[in-house]
């Protein structure tokens, strides 16, 4: 059990070796190896303590496994519970990212220090610098699971928070005011089909665009004059695009659609069965035909709008959006038109409350001028209103103002 060896700078030192049970996993015997105690006695307490933790099923062995094999073995755990898509790119936000700084290294030989300095330095470039922490920690805990490392390095790190700088606003993603969005819309229609009618139904309902482009014609009620989320388009494994239930319960909403909105989508169908007839290309049916698709009737690709909506403002001369702002849009206006933080936060599928209140927040430059000429008209005695105030001091109802 206890054997006594001689080192190599001439001094006698014990040693044991140990039998820790099966691994249920290979289910080969295990052993472990300790040396360099200076006295039996000292290796014998230190052999009893062992076989107490084996006991107790506690026995923690100091891993030689590199981290990339762990990190291999809980992502194959972790595809299976959420999202194809999900999982894409949280893969390749590893690969990119940690991989690099902790795939070669030994998982037992990893400190709190190297965490600290790898966690500071995604702060330093990355803007989801704490997505890259909690998957990091996920590969400990796993290793920790199988009792190969004793403590979770990272649970010790101390997260960097963003600082607000001066004059930052809160929400800052660009957006359209209602005379930008009335201007893109008109210039929109000057472009090929189906590029008006797509930019008219993100603008119009604040949609997403996996949620667009996962349209069918079954999911628009013309008669109710509503739109249904169903379903959403998304980038999988390989760059495959593949039809997704919706993230969240909340995400799944069937909203109201206006009655111009419903025309121009009516219109879009006339020329889309017009299309269909003359390239004789059978649509599917049970109205699980696509709202927008290819020339072969496939799905679009998810750039897709992206790339028309880059043209469109690069050969007009507009501002910058991208297709989310759109929805960043119609929130804002929603707002301004006197809708309820409740209202939107159903219309848009918003989860978190909080969402919606970053862009309730985000008061319009028009809301921002009238609060302050509704005070100012108040303020004066004569009852005179000045220009700006005949502009916008019109009393209006309560709703009109959400906050």
């Amino acid at each position: 059990m206890i054997k006594k060896y001689q080192k190599k700078n001439g001094t006698i030192a014990y040693m044991f070796k140990a039998y820790l049970g099966i691994d249920p996993v290979t289910e080969k015997k295990k052993y472990t190896t300790k040396r360099g105690f200076k006295s039996q006695q000292e290796a014998k307490k230190a052999y009893n303590r062992l076989m107490v933790q084996v006991q107790e099923n506690d026995v923690v062995t100091d891993s030689q496994l590199l981290f990339s094999t762990l990190a291999d073995e809980w992502l194959e755990q972790y595809k299976n519970t959420v999202r194809e898509s999900t999982y894409v790119a949280q893969r390749l936000a590893y690969k990119k990212h940690i991989f690099p700084l902790f795939g070669n290294l030994k998982i037992s030989k990893i400190s709190i220090p190297y965490c600290q300095k790898q966690a500071n330095h995604w702060y330093s470039y990355y803007k989801k610098y704490s997505n890259l922490i909690g998957l990091t920690s996920s590969v400990f805990k796993y290793a920790l699971s199988l009792r190969l490392i004793r403590n979770n390095p990272m649970d010790a790190v101390i997260r960097p928070k963003r600082k607000k700088r001066i004059d930052e606003e809160r929400y800052s993603a660009p957006y359209y005011e209602k005379e930008e969005l009335l201007e893109f819309l008109e210039i929109a229609k000057n472009y090929p089909d189906p590029i008006y009618p797509i930019f008219r139904i993100l603008a119009f309902t604040g949609l997403r665009k996996g949620e667009l482009l996962a349209l069918r014609w079954k999911d628009i009620d013309f008669e109710k004059s509503t739109l249904s989320v169903k379903q959403t388009l998304a980038t999988c494994d390989k760059w495959e695009i593949k039809f997704q239930v919706p993230k969240t319960e909340k995400s799944l909403r069937t909203i109201s659609i206006d009655s111009e909105t419903s025309q121009v989508i009516k219109r879009w169908q006339l020329k889309q069965k017009e299309y269909f007839l003359k390239m004789r290309i059978q649509p599917t049916k049970d109205g699980t035909q696509l709202l927008f698709a290819s020339e072969e009737n496939k799905p679009l690709y998810l750039d897709y709008v992206n790339h028309n909506l880059k043209i469109i403002i690069k050969e007009n001369n507009l501002k910058r959006i991208t297709p989310h702002g759109f929805r960043h849009t119609h929130c804002s206006l929603l707002f301004e038109s006197g809708a309820s933080i409740k209202e939107v936060q159903v219309r848009l599928g918003h989860t978190d409350i909080k969402t919606t209140m970053d862009i309730y927040t985000h008061v319009t430059k028009r809301q921002t001028e009238e609060t302050a000429n509704r005070f100012a008209d108040f303020m004066r005695f004569s009852g005179e209103k000045s220009p700006e105030g005949q502009k916008y001091g019109q009393k209006r109802k309560k709703a009109d103002y959400p906050y």
